[in-house]
This record gives C-alpha cells, sequence and structure tokens, in this order.
C-alpha cells in the first residue's frame, strides 16, 4: 500500500481538540492504515471559514485526500456540504448513497438527514462526513478504508490522487 497525506478538518462550533473524537477518530484510523496526517483543524460552522480552509487544502500538491467531520445536517449552522460542493470538480454521487445505506444499519432512517459528499478537486479528493464519531468510523470502516488503500481492486481513489498514476489500472 501507498500511504496518503490526509488533511482532517474538523467543523464544530463548540469543539476543542480535547473534545473532537470524531477528529481523532478519523486521524487514528488514517494512520493504523499506513497514511499520514498532512494537517489538521477545527473551523466554526461557518461556510466562508470552512471553504477557506478546504480550498486551502485543495490547491496544496503535499494534501491528497480531505476528509471533514460535521455540518452535513439539517439544522441552519450546517453548511458543510454548501461550502464544499462549489470547490468540486467531480462529485462522488456514490459516495453519500453507500455511507447512507451502511449508516442506516446502524440509526435507521435518520440517516437520510445525512448530507454527506464526496468529491474530486484539483487531483484531491474530498469526502465530507457527518460529525459524530459513530459516522465516522462507519464511513472509515465501510468504504475510505478500502478506497485509499492503492492496492483495492477494481478501482480505488488512492491511485487517482498519486502522482504518476491518475488511473485505476497500475
Amino acid at each position: 500500500m501507498i500511504g496518503l497525506k490526509v488533511a482532517v478538518l474538523t467543523v464544530s462550533d463548540t469543539r476543542t481538540e480535547d473534545t473532537d473524537r470524531s477528529g481523532q477518530a478519523l486521524v487514528q484510523r488514517l494512520e493504523a492504515a499506513g497514511h499520514q496526517l498532512a494537517d489538521k483543524q477545527i473551523v466554526i460552522d461557518d461556510i466562508y471559514r470552512i471553504r477557506a480552509v478546504v480550498s486551502g487544502w485543495i490547491a496544496d500538491p503535499e494534501v491528497q485526500v480531505i476528509l471533514t467531520t460535521g455540518g452535513t445536517g439539517f439544522t441552519g449552522r450546517d453548511s458543510t456540504p454548501e461550502a464544499v460542493s462549489a470547490l468540486l470538480d467531480k462529485r462522488i454521487e456514490g459516495f453519500g448513497e453507500l455511507f447512507r445505506q451502511l449508516s442506516y444499519q446502524e440509526i435507521g432512517s435518520s440517516t437520510v438527514q445525512s448530507r454527506c459528499l464526496g468529491g474530486m478537486a484539483n487531483h484531491t479528493v474530498v469526502f465530507c462526513l457527518p460529525g459524530s464519531t459513530g459516522a465516522c468510523r462507519t464511513a472509515w470502516d465501510g468504504i475510505l478504508a478500502e478506497q485509499l488503500d492503492s492496492r483495492h481492486r477494481p478501482c480505488n481513489f488512492a491511485n487517482l490522487v498519486i502522482p504518476q498514476r491518475g488511473q485505476h489500472d497500475v
């Protein structure tokens, strides 16, 4: 496996580094899988602050994967999908569909309120996850662990963000 450089953004009006369980869970899982943490930040749920951090990472050639957690629900402050979707070159429609299918087994019909999304921008893959630690575990264990593993077949996102690869059949 080729380890990727991953940035993690927690979107929350209340969490700190000490209380950011979702961000910590993602960092633990990505490092255990052999990936490298490129950066980790926490920002309040503000469309422009989220967009500023994510767009900076998209422009940074050292960041290959961006994982956000939080701000994907339906409350008035939830704005991660609006902030990030405007930055994407292509959407990964199946990501949200598969996440909700896996999540349904755990939380039932409440999963319809998840507006998680995935996409590609400037050769960087971006996944926006709900803010709960359980949802982050579900996304990582059920989708991201395989899709960020360059050995996973028949295709994966790792081979699309690794320089000189940019394809599935390498």
